[in-house]
C-alpha cells in the first residue's frame, strides 16, 4: 500500500534533534512563551521577510486573531463584510463568523482553484472592508490583482497561508502584499509540528501588539487585561520543533516540485485533469490535486491497486450544516470543483519505487 501521507517517514530524521530539543525545553523550566517561541518567531519572520511573528495555538487561531486585532484597533467593526473563497476549508470562514464578521463567498478560479480577481469587485459593497484570500493546495493567489483591487477600494488584504509555507512571487514572499497572514504548522504541513501550532507575520507594529495581547488573555503586562482575550499561545516545545524544520523548509519544499514536476510530465490520461502550474516557486504542493468526472469509480481504482489517496474537500463550506444559513447560494463553479477534486500521494519521503507505481496507476486507469 502506498499511503497518502506517513508523517512517521517525513519525521524520521528529526528523531534526534527532537529529542535534543525536548530535553533543553525539559530543562529550561519555561513550558509557556519561553525561549524557543522567541527565536522561532524571529526566525520565520525573517524567513517570510516580514517584520513581525506573532506564534499562535493553530491556524484557525491565526485567522482569527487578525480579524479581532483590526476590530480592537478600530479597522473593522462587527458586521463589516469579508471577502473569501467560497471553496476554501471551513477554517477560514469559522474564523470570520467568530469575531462577528460577514463571509462574503467568491467562486475560484478553475485553473488554479484559488479566489478569481476578476470576480471580486463585483461583490464590494459599502460594508466590505477586507478581502481574505486563501492559497489553497499550496499556490499563491493572484496577490498583485488583489492588492490592487484592495488599495483601489480601501480593502484590508489578509492572507490564509496554511497550506503554502515557503511559496515565493517573483523574489518575494506573497506575505509582503498581504497586511497580515495566517499560518498553521498543523503535522500535515509543509511546515508541520508535531501537534497544533500557528502564528501570523505582517509588517503592522501595532498589530502585532495587539494580537500579543489577544493571544494571552488581552495581557501584555501580568495580572492586567486591557481587553477581553483568548488563550490562543504556540506552545514552547512545538516552537523547538519547528525550529529544527525550518531549516529544510526550502529544500522540502524543492522535493515537493520535484515530484510534482514528475506527475505533471509523465502522468498522460485525458479522463485525468491535472493542476495548473506555471513552474515557479508559487507553488510548494502541499497536496496534489487532479479533477475526474466520475470520482467514486476513480477512488475505487485507486483503492484497488492501494494507493491511497483523500479528497479535499468533499463539502463545500456553505452547504455544511454548520453554515446552513448559506445554503441558497448559487456557487457552481465551487460545488464542480469539490464533486470532482482527488488528492494523490506526494510528502517528502515518497519513494522512486512509489512514484513510479502512482504514474503507471493513473496512466492505466
Amino acid at each position: 500500500m502506498i499511503p497518502f501521507l506517513d508523517l512517521q517517514r517525513l519525521n524520521q530524521k528529526y528523531h534526534k534533534n527532537f529529542g535534543e530539543k525536548f530535553n533543553q525545553f525539559l530543562n529550561s523550566g519555561n513550558y509557556i512563551l519561553g525561549e524557543f517561541v522567541k527565536e522561532f518567531e524571529k526566525e520565520f519572520a525573517a524567513y517570510c521577510q516580514e517584520n513581525f511573528c506573532v506564534g499562535t495555538g493553530n491556524g484557525l487561531d491565526a485567522l482569527k486573531l487578525i480579524l479581532r486585532a483590526y476590530i480592537e484597533l478600530g479597522r473593522l467593526q462587527k458586521g463589516d463584510e469579508v471577502i473569501v473563497a467560497a471553496n476554501t476549508y471551513i477554517a477560514t470562514i469559522l474564523a470570520v463568523k467568530e469575531v462577528g464578521l460577514e463571509p462574503v463567498f467568491v467562486e475560484p478560479d478553475e485553473k488554479t482553484f484559488n479566489l478569481n480577481p476578476d470576480l471580486v469587485e463585483e461583490k464590494i459593497t459599502l460594508q466590505t472592508q477586507a478581502i481574505l484570500t486563501t492559497h489553497l493546495y499550496g499556490q499563491l493567489s493572484e496577490m498583485e490583482k488583489l492588492k490592487a483591487i484592495a488599495v483601489k477600494n480601501n480593502l484590508l488584504l489578509l492572507a490564509d497561508a496554511a497550506q503554502s509555507h515557503g511559496a515565493r512571487f517573483s523574489e518575494n514572499n506573497a506575505e509582503n502584499f498581504a497586511d497580515a497572514t495566517g499560518y498553521s504548522f498543523y503535522p500535515t504541513k509543509n511546515l508541520g509540528a508535531l501537534g497544533d501550532a500557528g502564528a501570523v507575520t505582517t509588517n503592522d507594529k501595532n498589530l502585532a501588539e495587539m494580537i500579543r495581547a489577544l493571544r494571552n488573555y488581552g495581557s501584555i503586562e501580568r495580572y492586567k487585561n486591557e481587553i477581553i482575550g483568548y488563550n490562543s499561545r504556540l506552545d514552547e516545545i512545538q516552537a523547538g520543533f519547528l525550529l529544527e524544520k525550518l531549516k529544510d523548509l526550502d529544500q522540502h519544499n524543492q522535493q515537493r516540485r520535484t515530484i510534482a514536476k514528475r506527475y505533471l510530465e509523465e502522468i498522460k490520461n485525458e479522463k485525468i485533469k491535472l493542476p495548473f502550474w506555471d513552474k515557479t516557486e508559487n507553488h510548494v504542493f502541499h497536496l496534489f490535486v487532479v479533477k475526474v468526472e466520475n470520482r467514486k469509480e476513480f477512488c475505487d481504482y485507486l483503492a484497488k491497486h492501494k494507493i491511497g489517496y483523500l479528497i479535499h474537500y468533499p463539502i463545500p463550506p456553505h452547504q455544511q450544516k454548520a453554515l446552513k444559513e448559506y445554503a441558497e447560494l448559487e456557487l457552481p463553479i465551487t460545488e464542480k470543483i469539490h464533486q470532482q477534486v482527488v488528492s494523490i500521494p506526494l510528502f517528502i519521503g515518497l519513494k522512486e519505487e512509489e512514484i513510479q507505481r502512482i504514474i503507471a496507476m493513473l496512466n492505466a486507469y
